[in-house]
């Protein structure tokens, strides 16, 4: 870039409209939500970011009606990602979402130490203009879903799309409905679950609900779908979208979900599973483009439905 605003990238004029001052990166954050907020300073840090005509910093307080103008430099290159002929399980697809059935044991994105094999590799493969929806090592991913839950998962495959879906995430306009097979049978029919969900305070690879403030705040409502002796299965749905938070709600109320190799210490399984046993079973999104409410159902796996089968001809 030659100059702030000229070459390859996307010059954005924005305008602030609060009455009460916000900091710069806080509200570029919002503004715009498929960037993260480490991205979003790095923006600023390189210069990238004006307020008034003048080099911003993350810091600076922002004052009704101040132009803000953001110079968003082409994607970063995705240095490891590999298109691979990956079966996928497409439960709808269009010109700017497909969403997708997920299988277990599949991760959805790569990292380090886990670079191919991923979900998406496989949409690489399946769309190849995937890439530069995004940016980093995400391209296309709205929301995740853990290696071993399995079902509804909608990818954006236009960068419109993509913002679009992450407001309606964040806004929960979007909907997300899970059930899973839990140990013990919960009091009462229904309920909520609030805890503010942060790192375990002892293994950093976990997480727990906290109390110290470093959590974020995390609602989880329960319902009762049948007893299957000294298991139950539940339907879940979520006001809030954190790491692991069935799970870790699950387990906080002495309800593990079975087969949980990470949050369940109950070793007794009533048969053989390679993970949790949670399944993402509905999707609402009203579409990014046409606004058409829509709604997904992913059929449950063979081995959930092995599941229920085993445990209710127990109590037969």
């Amino acid at each position: 870039m030659s100059a702030f605003g000229e070459g390859e990238g996307e010059l954005l004029t924005l305008h602030y409209p609060k009455p009460l001052p916000m900091r710069l990166d806080r509200w570029l954050v919002a503004q715009r939500p498929e960037q993260s907020r480490a991205r979003i300073q790095k923006f600023i840090e390189a210069g990238y970011v004006q307020v008034n005509g003048i080099t911003g910093r993350a810091k600076t307080p922002l004052r009704p009606n101040d132009r803000v103008q953001l110079w968003m430099p082409p994607p970063e290159p995705l240095p490891y990602l590999l298109a691979q002929p990956i079966p996928l399980d497409v439960l709808y697809e269009d010109d700017h979402i497909i969403v997708l059935n997920k299988a277990a044991g599949l991760t959805v994105h790569p990292a380090p130490g886990n670079k191919d094999g991923t979900l998406v590799n496989g949409l690489l493969h399946h769309c190849p203009d995937l890439p530069g929806i995004g940016g980093e090592m995400r391209p296309g991913i709205v929301h995740r879903l853990d290696k071993d839950t399995t079902g509804c998962i909608v990818v954006a495959k236009s960068q419109d799309a993509l913002v679009k879906l992450q407001v309606q995430i964040q806004k929960r306009i979007a909907s997300r409905e899970y059930l899973a097979v839990v140990h013990g049978v919960p009091e009462g029919d229904s309920g909520t679950i609030i805890g503010a969900i942060g790192r375990h305070p002892v293994d950093r690879k976990k997480y727990a609900v906290v109390h110290d403030g470093s959590g974020r705040h995390a609602c989880t409502h329960w319902q009762l779908i049948e007893r299957l002796g000294d298991y139950s299965l539940l339907r879940f749905k979520l006001d809030t979208g954190r790491t692991h938070q069935i799970r870790v709600h699950c387990a906080h109320v002495g309800h593990p979900i079975v087969g949980d190799p990470t949050y369940s210490h109950c070793r007794h399984l009533p048969m053989k599973l390679t993970g949790q046993a949670l399944h993402a079973v509905a999707l609402g999104l009203d579409h990014p483009i046409s606004g058409e409410r829509m709604l997904f159902e992913a059929p449950l796996p063979p081995v959930f439905e092995k599941l229920l089968l085993t445990l209710r001809r127990r109590l037969a």
